[in-house]
Parts: C-alpha cells; structure tokens; sequence
C-alpha cells in the first residue's frame, strides 16, 4: 500500500517469486548437504586409498562449485530483486527486523565462497589434513547460512512473541526454529545423494561406478528415513491455522502436499534402485528422474510452508497484500484509495469506476493472482460470478475461510473492484434476469410470465347457505428443482379450507361433506416440467407415481379434515410453476369445492393460489444462467457449483456421488424442522448453517440480502412478499432482522445446544437490530419466528414495525396455525396467507387479485373478511358491536 508493485499481468507475484525460489533453494541446500558430502567423500577416498574416488570427488567439486557457486548466487539475489518488487513491505520489515541477521548471513556466504574456491583449486596440491579442514570450514559456513536464514523465514511462518515484543531473538529462535532446521539439514544432506548419483553414473570405472551407487543411497536413504519424524515435529509445532491449511483447508496446498509426500517415498525406492547393477544408460535417466524428483520435493516443501502462511506473508504481522491486519478497520473507515500512495483515482466516479477497481485489482489481488497466467489466475476462478456475487464473494473474504486477506476499503471500493473483474476482465456483468447481455430485464421479465384468467365464483348474500374459505399457508413455496444433484425442498404445496354454514350464529361443518381441490388447467402435469419423480426415491426414499406428491395428493383429489384445528387440509401438493405451455406462473389456482357427502350435491365453491417458485438465486453467486425462461428454476451448472463449493469446503464428495445417480437432500445431514429430519445431530441444522455461512458475505445490507436469494426482488417474476405489509412498506428485515441478526438468532440456538460450527459462524457477524450478541434471542427455524403481536400489541394497529427477536414460543403459536379466540376459524382463513395478508397486491402480472378471490368474492373487495362491517358474510341478519366480538379484540375495525 505505500509502494509501488511490479505487475506482469501473466505472472502474478507469487509466481515470479517461486520460480526462482525454488530453483534457488534446491541447490542452497545442496550447498549445505553436499559440503559435508565432499569432506566425507575425500576422507573416503583417503582412507581407501581410492584415487578413483578422490579424482570423482575433485570432479564432483567443479561441477558442485559452478552449481551452487555461480547459478546459486544469482538465483540468490535474484529472489532479493523478486521480492523487494513484488511485495516490498514485506521486505522492507526483514530487512528492519534482521538486517544483524542478514549481514551475518553473507559474512557466512562469503566465507563459503571462499573456502570452496580454495577446496577446489588445492585439490591435489594441499596436504590432506589441511585440505579436509578447508572442507569442513566450507561445511561450517554453509551450515551457518542456513542456521541464519532458517531462524528469519521461520519467523515469517512461526514469529511467536515476536509480534508482541517485536525483540529480534524472539522472532529468531521462533517456535519452528530447531524443527525446521534440522528437516531442512536433512534435505540437504539427501540432495547430495541426489547429485552425487548424477556425477556418478558418467563414470567410466564399473566397480566405482556401482560403489558409489551405494555410497550415493545412502547419504539418500538415512536422511529420507530420519526426516519422517523431524517432519512431523515440524508439524506439530506449528499452530492450528497453518496445519489446517496443509491438511487440505486451502485445496490450492493439496496438490503441493501431495507432490512432498509422493517424492519422497519414489526419491526412496529410485535410490535403492540404484544399488542394483544397472547399464550406465539406464543408471544416468534414472539419475536425471531422481535429480526432478528432488526438485519437486524440494517444490512441494516449500510451496506447501509458503502457502501455510496464508492469508499472511508473514504471520500475524502483514497480510499477502502488504497490509497490516490493525490496519484494516481505518481502511474500511476512509478507503484504501484514499489511504494508498500509488494510485491515481482517490475518488470514485461514474466514470473512473473500473479504472479504480483496477488500480484495487493491483494493490490487493495481484500478489496472488495472476490474470490469464498459471498461477491462481483469476479469470477461471472468478467466471461464474456477476457483480453481485463478487462483491459478496470480497465481502465474506477472509472471515471463514481465511486462506485470504480481508477486503480492505469501502463497500463503493469492493464494488468497484467486483465490476473491473467482471466487467473489464470477463468482458460483462450478469443480469439477475434474462439472457446474458439483456438489454431490458424487465421486459425480459414480463415476456416469461404466463397469466391465466382469474375468475371469482359468485356468491349471493341473500340466497347462499354456506362460505368456503380456502388458502396456501406458507404464502410462498420454493422449489430446488435440481433434483438430479441435490434438493432442498421438493414440489409440496399445502391447501387449507374451512366450510362454514351462515345463519345467525354461523357454525363450522366438518361432517357431512367432501372438500375437493383441483388445479387449473395446464399446471397438471408436473412431471413434464422436472425431474423430482425420477430421483424421489434417491432423495425421500419414495417410489412415487408421476405428478403424486411424498403425501399422496395429487394435483386433483379430496383434502382431509383436520379435527382438532376443524379445517380441512390437501398436504405436500406437487404443483410447479410451470404451465404446459412454457414459460413462469408462480401462482396456480386452485378450485375447492365443499360437496355432499351423500348427495354430491356442490355446497359451495371457492378458489384459491398455491404459490410455488423456483426463482431462488443460487445461481446469482454460484453461476449459470437461469433454467425457465430466463427468470427462474437451476441448471445443472449451477447446481455443480453449489455441491462443488460444499465439497471444497466440507471434505465431501457430494458432486461425484450425484454424477453417479446419488443425489442427496440437504436435510439428510442438516435438521430441519420443516421437513420433519432429524440429519447429524452434531452438525447444524439447515437453516442455521445455510443463513449463517452466507450472511458472512452479504453484511450491512437491508432486505437487498434477502432478495439475492429468495424470491422477492423487486423486479423479480415472483415477488412473493405480495400483502399489506408490502404496500405499507414493512418489509423482510422488519420481522426477521437484517442478514446478521436473522443468522445470529440461528445459530445462537445452535450454540447454546453445543452444535459444532456456530461459533465459527458468528464470529464476525454482528447484530444491527440490537446492541450486542448477548441481547439476540436464539431461536428453532420455522417453529419460533416473529409473532404478529409484536407489532400488533392487543391487536391494535401498530405503533412500531420491529418484529425481530421475540420469537413464537412454538409452533402452534405461528400465524399460519393460529385460531380465533374461540377455537373455530384459522387466522389465515380471514386474513388471507403469510406474506399475502389481504388485500394483496394487484400488480403481479399474472391475473388481478389471484391473491384476493375469497374476500372478492364474498365482500366484492379485497381487504380482510369481515372488516368494514361485512360480518353478514357469515353472520346473517344480526347487528354486532364490538363488545360482542368474538373472533379477536378490535375485529370490527
């Protein structure tokens, strides 16, 4: 942030840092192991009196000299030109914390250039004493540079109480100092059995040829061997972020883990190969293959520790994108482009947008990512976003899952960066409606729905003996229709009714007669439209009968009664908003008739919405297009993406088990009360770990939150919170809180019971309705949610619209169960469903007042039934005053 940073686009700056890093430290280790390698060497030619083997080792020595010497040293400085370009905050403290450290070193590293030149150049001229001493002060400078610069990148993955005391032995002798020295001694001794089978194999001399073969095994073997517990003390001293990320929390690590774990025992089995009698043409390839796979073991090490340090390039201190993590908050507060001294856009304009999201691109991604490059390249790891989604993605960045640094700078800065990436890298943003590229979403909106007419069934207040009411008690039901990988909610709809028979004291009629419901032409086959009945018995354990709910109800069929509640009600009803002939209608309607048991004579008739969605936006973050008419339903990218994630982050193998034919219920792990599943009591239940993964990246918004992912955006084709409250401007966050506090009051309850996981989610959500994490209520999903008299105190109109945090104290008192004072009518039965109180909204495009049939047809008006004196719907020929109600109090308002 307060230096300018090389950028090479294709590169990235870990790249360019690893390139030569690792090159670098393959033969720095080789200078270590092998300067004890040629001592032991020529003392074993002396001892031997094997002038073969002194005339090998004196060869052995130029070609070590030129290796570790010559393209050493450059290598060397040029990971010093590498770093200082690419991350110079990070430099700049090593530099400050160990410049002693660092002089040391290359007093060390002079003093092995010159013991080695004298080695080689006295080789054969110098007395043998004198000449293996000069080895041994070779080793000793050598070993001696690693002692120097293993305590300084130690520091940088374990710095201990060096973050505290900032004292220069603290972050020295760091936690990781001695386990990582001698894994690292050991390397370099194994590297110069390495080599040494190399320089052998062109040897002329069969029998010394071979000698050396063992020789070379086992200065390979015993250190491979002894690194496997020295590797694990290394382990287990290091703290629980970085063993996480090398257990795989970081998949980026595995295939670099992988390669350290699966060098070694080749590296093993090659060498031993080695001892056995070999053509010397095959002895030099295998040679040459244990020489790459040293260099890989090598890679795989040091990429691994590298990586382990994430989302810091040194621990604790500075985070990869050369910002202080006690920085970060006065970032957020003023904005990094106002903060940083290299920029050019310190304001953000219509105009300079994406040139300001590129100058963010630079400063805050680039050290890791590369654009079109072979590291972390950003383009295919951000393809599937729109703006919306990256912006989230940035926004829950480094809370979780913090193998990455946090998004530091303002929501104007995040969202700038979101539209360089997609707008300016991917070539366009994606509309949360319509094609890709859609000029007009809401035209393309209104193009995909599918009115169907809305006819009221007459009724005559002077000659009509009975009221049928009728209703959906959810309001809305959402559909996952991407039964083929994954559901969460199948096609189940559920339709409730209530006869009543008008006089002066009305009465309700449960005996005697057959509810019946059937839904309109066009929604009755269902199984045309998804692939629910082809994976039920995968997903519900149910063999079912096409367009046959998991109740057994079909789209036309008879409703049970209900006795206690004295309704009648038609269960988990499969209907789809799909009509036959394409497009989206998210409201069906339903017929119901009250018939004559005996006679099967049509007492009365209603008619009544089940309304049923699939425009869930999963695919706003997790990719794909949109799978009916550009509004609504998953496709199979989108769904891929979603068990793709899951498997990323839970070390699950859902995605191959759904590409074998095993898609899985999300509620078989995760409880959910809705559905009645018990899933894994020592994990989450469903909505808890669902609202709370994802409200960690959409923080500080209102009910925006909310529409990215259920169905009410306002320029959505479903818009499924459709009552009064709407038009009053009651909307999402006033019952359920914002996205933090709906989490919070989830998981909290999911704490209290010890579930494993809430905590993790709650540590950086934040509550907004209240003031502290101690004043959130926890509650159970769908049994405690807002009550209606939070607001409507005494049923009074309400003096305030905060419904968050006093929840029902079970489900019996939930709305869409709840009954009059005298336990005869449902609530919804008068006021209409949840979501759609009446009068509900007229504008839906599907048909005027699909929500509102029951009080038009019986009141001529959509409001609640009854209300404005129309009490001789049901109550014939008698005056009422509001003493006498009986319903509930200030029912004749």
């Amino acid at each position: 942030m307060d230096y300018p940073v090389w950028h090479i686009p294709e590169f990235g700056g870990g790249l360019l840092i690893a390139i030569i890093a690792v090159v670098h430290v393959y033969v720095a280790h080789l200078a270590v192991g092998g300067g004890l390698f040629l001592v032991l060497t020529e003392r074993k030619g002396l001892i031997e009196g094997s002038d073969a083997i002194l005339a090998y080792c004196k060869k052995h020595t130029k070609f070590f000299l030129l290796l570790t010497m010559v393209f050493g040293s450059l290598t060397g400085v040029a990971i010093w030109f590498v770093i200082a370009l690419t991350n110079p905050t990070a430099t700049l403290t090593l530099i400050h914390t160990y410049g002693f450290a660092w002089a040391t070193e290359w007093v060390f590293f002079l003093g092995e250039i010159v013991a080695l030149l004298v080695y080689y150049y006295t080789f054969g001229k110098m007395n043998s004493r004198d000449h293996l001493t000069v080895g041994k002060l070779y080793f000793f400078f050598g070993f001696a540079s690693l002692f120097m610069i293993n305590a300084i990148i130690g520091s940088m993955l374990t710095p201990g109480d060096w973050l505290e005391t900032q004292n220069f032995w603290d972050g020295f002798f760091n936690p990781s100092f001695w386990p990582a020295l001698f894994f690292r001694a050991l390397l370099g001794f194994s590297f110069a059995g390495l080599f040494g089978f190399f320089t052998a194999s062109f040897s002329r001399d069969p029998e010394i040829r071979d000698g050396l073969a063992r020789y070379n095994a086992m200065w390979t073997c015993i250190p491979l061997v002894l690194m496997v517990p020295t590797g694990w003390w290394y382990f287990s001293i290091l703290p629980e972020g970085p063993q996480a990320m090398i257990m795989g929390w970081n998949a980026e690590i595995v295939p670099f883990t992988r390669a350290l774990l699966a060098s070694s025992p080749a590296i093993l089995a090659l060498a031993l190969l080695m001892t056995l009698k070999l053509p010397p043409s095959v002895r030099r390839w295998v040679a040459l293959i244990l020489l790459i796979l040293g260099q890989v073991q090598m890679g795989g090490f040091e990429w691994t520790r590298e990586a382990a340090r994430r989302p810091y390039v040194l621990a604790g201190h500075t985070y990869s994108n050369q910002i202080h993590p006690q920085d970060i908050e006065r970032i957020n507060e003023q904005g990094w482009l106002k903060i940083a001294k290299w920029v050019e856009n310190r304001e953000i304009t219509d105009d300079n947008r994406l040139a300001a999201g590129r100058e963010l691109f630079y400063g805050q991604c680039f050290s890791c990512h590369s654009v079109g490059g072979l590291s972390n390249d950003i383009l295919p790891l951000t393809a599937k976003f729109s703006v919306f989604g990256l912006d989230a993605q940035l926004d829950g960045q480094g809370k979780i899952r913090n193998y990455m640094p946090p998004f530091a700078g303002t929501g104007e800065e995040r969202l700038a960066l979101a539209s360089y990436i997609v707008e300016e890298l991917h070539g366009g943003d994606k509309p949360f409606y319509g094609a890709a590229g859609e000029a007009d979403v809401a035209g393309a909106v209104e193009a995909a729905k599918v009115p169907t007419p809305v006819d009221i069934p007459p009724f005559d207040k002077k000659k009509d003996e009975y009221v049928l009411l009728a209703w959906n008690n959810l309001g809305m039901h959402c559909i996952s229709d991407s039964d083929r990988w994954w559901t969460l909610l199948p096609p189940a709809n559920d339709i409730f009714a209530q006869l009543v028979r008008r006089g002066d004291v009305p009465e309700l009629v449960t005996e005697g007669v057959t509810i019946t419901y059937e839904v309109e032409e066009g929604f009755r086959n269902p199984s045309d439209h998804v692939e629910f009945w082809d994976f039920a018995d995968k997903l519900f354990g149910a063999t079912l009968q096409k367009n046959v709910g998991l109740a057994g109800k079909g789209l036309i069929g008879d409703m049970d009664l209900d006795a206690e509640r004295r309704a009648f009600h038609a269960d988990l009803i499969p209907v789809v908003p799909y009509p036959d002939g394409g497009g989206f209608n998210p409201y069906p309607l339903f017929t119901v008739k009250a018939v004559d048991s005996e006679t099967g004579e049509v007492l009365a008739t209603t008619r009544t919405v089940a309304p049923t969605t699939t425009e869930m936006g999963c695919r706003n973050c997790h990719g794909g297009e949109w799978r009916v008419a550009v509004v609504a339903g998953f496709t199979g990218e989108t769904s891929r993406d979603v068990l793709a994630v899951h498997d990323k982050i839970n070390k699950t193998d859902l995605l191959k088990l759904a590409e074998q034919g095993e898609p899985v219920l999300c509620q078989s792990c995760h409880a959910d009360p809705v559905l009645g599943t018990e899933g894994n009591p020592e994990i989450l239940n469903f909505p808890a770990a669902l609202h709370g993964w994802h409200a960690n990246y959409l923080t500080g918004r209102e009910e925006d939150a909310c529409a990215a992912c259920h169905p009410n955006d306002p320029i959505g084709p479903t818009r499924c919170l459709r009552g009064i409250h709407d038009d009053i401007g009651v909307t999402c966050v006033n019952c359920h809180g914002t996205m933090e506090d709906h989490a919070l009051s989830l998981l909290k309850k999911e704490d209290e019971a010890g579930k494993k996981g809430a905590a993790r989610l709650m540590k950086n959500l934040a509550p907004r309705t209240v003031d502290s994490l101690a004043e959130v209520n926890g509650r159970t999903p769908w049994l405690q949610e807002p009550d209606c008299l939070n607001c409507h105190v005494g049923f009074e109109p309400p003096e305030t619209m905060d419904g968050f945090n006093k929840w029902t104290a079970d489900g019996s008192e939930l709305f869409r169960n709840r009954r009059d004072d005298m336990d005869a009518l449902m609530c919804e039965a008068c006021h209409g469903s949840t979501h759609a109180i009446y009068p509900a909204r007229e504008d839906s495009g599907y048909g005027a007042n699909r929500d509102n049939i029951p009080p038009m047809q019986y009141m001529g008006e959509a409001k609640q039934m009854g209300k404005d004196g129309n009490c001789n719907v049901c109550h014939v020929n008698t005056e009422y005053t509001a003493a006498d109600m009986a319903h509930h109090p200030g029912g004749f308002r």
